[in-house]
């Protein structure tokens, strides 16, 4: 099992690359595999400090095993973030590709040029590692976007017509 990881640093239009690389595991029964992935994004977390994570939502895979370990993958990186209370976002691999090729249905070599170009690196970086980065991406512009839409908002809009149009969205969707 391969888990990528990869860290950007953001901040208005400027995007660093910080770190990536890739956590493998090796074969053998699943549980130790999972305990080392929760300890290297751990120690991942411990040196770098990060402010949020971002991760690949979880897809219908052909084969039910991968899915089910893919899942319990994610499930240890989620909870080596969570013991510092650190928000997680999650994306769905064709929103993260549209985001970053331009494409929902990329092929993986796109995704490493792009990375490569966008965060301006030396070396395409490893299969694994660029989908952590681009899935950083994708997460640093989907946030700003966010920020400068709920910011135009607020400046168009007095805080209470906000305040009830949640209250209305809320209950008309509640299940």
């Amino acid at each position: 099992m391969k888990t990528g990881y990869g860290l950007i640093e953001s901040s208005g239009n400027r995007l660093r690359f910080l770190e990536c690389g890739t956590i493998k595991t090796g074969g053998g029964p699943l549980p130790p595999r999972l305990k080392i992935i929760f300890n290297d994004i751990r120690q991942v977390v411990q040196h770098w400090s990060p402010d949020e994570m971002a991760i690949e939502n979880v897809f219908l895979a052909r084969n039910p095993d991968s899915a089910l370990k893919l899942g319990q993958a994610r499930g240890a990186a989620i909870c080596a973030v969570m013991t510092d209370d650190i928000p997680v976002a999650e994306y769905t691999a064709n929103q993260v590709k549209q985001a970053i090729v331009g494409k929902g249905h990329a092929a993986k070599t796109q995704v490493q040029h792009m990375i490569k170009i966008l965060l301006n690196l030396n070396e395409t970086p490893q299969s694994d590692a660029a989908d952590a980065l681009a899935i950083a991406l994708c997460h640093a512009n989907t946030r700003k976007t966010m920020t400068e839409l709920k910011s135009k908002a607020s400046e168009r809009y007095p805080a209470e017509v906000l305040k009830s149009i949640r209250g209305r969205r809320k209950k008309r969707f509640k299940m």
